[in-house]
């Protein structure tokens, strides 16, 4: 081709730029037709980087748990006990006045081949202490049960933000048709702090916010009139659905709608999937026995059947799963969940033990069955107890300056501890953690680089992490 007399310099590097934006673009085009698009997409499955993990179980203890009396051992609280704290002689934290230091009524024994030293009251859980690596190092932004349910659940510590659970829905979407991404499974004795907040989808699209089940109260509203044929109904939810996605049409934006047709399609297909998948019964009576769901403590049994639910719920493609273990707190201290102000042996003796022996079956299950090499576990709480005495009262007030949370399963190292409370378990002071580093490596784990999965809300982008958060590379394979 001949060049014109008048082709200047300038119009040569002006087509050589437009020449490389052109093959940039075909280049593009060509990976989005063979399905390899640069653009991450939410919701279809894509990730950033190879997973590990494929979906999640977090087990919540609402209340804060004790660290000092389940997984955070100190030699020197039985060494000092009845001294004052160190540096905080004067000490009032969220209910008054300290007493002096106060060891754990239980004594501690090295578990596992780690030797990890856990409670005594742990009989079954301290089975999988080679398997669990123990972040010892958690701190919280409040020591409010309501405030700080909601910061562990969101990385936020006021409501209106979605729930990892709901970001991970968003992320990856839904495995199956017929059940959906993120169920919250809740106690037979009732909610946590702060309630459905703590499963909340924010101002992510509806449809990610978690669905409520549990063995103990089968979803309302799922079974149609029986004087309705299977055939009317079809008929009937396929006009529906006609209609709802021709009006849909006329308001693409309008997410709300969307999800709302989104659940109305989901509730359809789970009238036939949930009532199988609650159905404990098809469950052996050696797992039945294992678990516990025929212990003659009520509340032992309520929680295992919850943990059997949890399993099967898994097992099917559930992506994230959130099970409770207690709900808020109540008149009496201790009773619904593990605040334990006045009374930690008698509220302890109450809790470890309806918490111990399911849990651990879960664990072992999901372990026997394959499960654990894709599924990543959490247990969290809001945040720790004091090593000192509430004044007055034999029991610990609020801690939220060092505490535990752990994690296991998919690319998890086990038998390790992270990080450490100081010589009596006041405060975080290796390897100081926050909410924000442990959900980091969650989603690390699931594949997701926490820094770019963020949605433009009110003009930021928002993310799970907020603007912090590192993930802990030492508890990861």
């Amino acid at each position: 081709m001949m060049l014109p007399e008048t082709f200047s310099r300038r119009d040569w590097f002006g087509n050589v730029f437009t020449a490389m934006a052109g093959l940039g673009l075909t280049d593009l085009l060509s990976q989005e037709a063979q399905g390899k698009s640069t653009v991450w997409k939410a919701g279809v499955g894509q990730t950033h980087h190879p997973a590990k993990a494929k979906r999640v179980l977090q087990i919540f203890c609402p209340g804060a748990a004790s660290h000092l009396d389940l997984w955070d051992y100190k030699a020197s609280l039985e060494k000092n006990a009845g001294k004052p704290l160190p540096g905080e002689e004067k000490l009032v934290s969220f209910q008054g006045a300290n007493g002096g230091l106060f060891p754990s009524p239980w004594k501690f024994a090295p578990a596992g081949k780690s030797g990890k030293m856990l409670s005594s009251m742990l009989v079954h859980m301290s089975k999988h202490a080679d398997d669990i690596a123990f972040i010892h190092s958690m701190t919280s932004k409040t020591n409010t049960h309501g405030p700080g349910c909601i910061f562990m659940n969101t990385g936020h510590a006021v409501e209106g933000f979605p729930s990892a659970g709901a970001w991970v829905s968003y992320a990856l979407g839904s495995e199956r048709e017929d059940l959906p991404a993120y169920v919250a499974i809740t106690d037979v004795r009732g909610e946590p702090p702060n309630g459905k907040a703590n499963w909340s989808n924010g101002f992510l699209p509806a449809q990610h916010q978690g669905i409520m089940m549990a063995a103990h109260q089968p979803i309302r509203n799922l079974n149609p009139p029986k004087e309705l044929s299977t055939e009317h109904q079809k008929a009937l939810t396929d006009l529906l659905s006609t209609l709802n996605k021709n009006y849909a049409q006329t308001d693409p934006g309008n997410t709300d709608l969307q999800a709302r047709i989104a659940a109305y399609e989901l509730a359809g297909k789970m009238q036939l999937s949930a009532p199988k998948v609650m159905n404990l019964a098809e469950e052996s009576a050696a797992d039945h026995k294992r678990y516990g769901t025929d212990h003659e403590n009520k509340l032992v049994a309520a929680y295992a059947r919850n943990c059997l639910l949890a399993r099967r719920l898994l097992e099917r493609g559930v992506r994230y799963v959130n099970l409770y273990c207690a709900s808020r707190a109540s008149g009496a201290d201790g009773l619904l969940n593990w605040d334990a102000h006045k009374t930690l042996k008698a509220d302890y003796e109450r809790h470890v033990p309806i918490f111990d022996q399911p849990t651990a079956a879960l664990l072992t299950d999901l372990k026997e069955k394959g499960l654990l090499k894709e599924t990543l576990v959490l247990w969290t709480t809001e945040f720790g107890r004091m090593p000192t005495q509430q004044a007055g009262t034999p029991g610990r007030d609020h801690n939220p300056d060092g505490f535990t949370c752990w994690m296991m399963g998919a690319g998890v190292k086990g038998g390790i501890s992270y990080g450490a409370t100081d010589e009596f378990g006041r405060r975080a002071v290796e390897k100081v953690t926050t909410v924000w580093d442990f959900y980091a490596t969650v989603l690390h784990l699931l594949g997701f680089d926490h820094t770019q999965l963020t949605v433009r809300h009110n003009g930021l982008d928002r993310r799970l992490t907020d603007v912090h958060g590192h993930v802990i590379k030492e508890i990861l394979n």
